[in-house]
């Protein structure tokens, strides 16, 4: 790690963190193809979305790394025919 680390590797170690338990399994695997690589990927990916959704103050990983915190998404409307 840079002696001065940018928000960006910082926010990359704060990921790395989160995500120790795949880097472990990851370790394991002694033979990558493209369905182990889809599978790690939507691991993680699955991993973010149970983060974000349990953190106690919504958005802070982004306030704590001094990124902007992106607005929720309106609700999408369902009509009745």
């Amino acid at each position: 790690m840079a002696k001065h680390p940018s928000r960006i590797d910082l926010l990359e170690l704060d990921i790395d963190l989160r995500l120790a338990d795949l880097w472990r399994e990851a370790a394991d695997i002694s033979e990558w193809n493209l369905d182990v690589v889809a599978a790690f990927l939507r691991a993680a990916y699955g991993k973010g979305y149970c983060d974000a959704l349990t953190e106690e103050a919504p958005g802070s990983l982004c306030h704590d790394h001094g990124y902007r915190v992106p607005a929720r998404r309106q609700a999408a409307s369902s009509s009745s025919s």
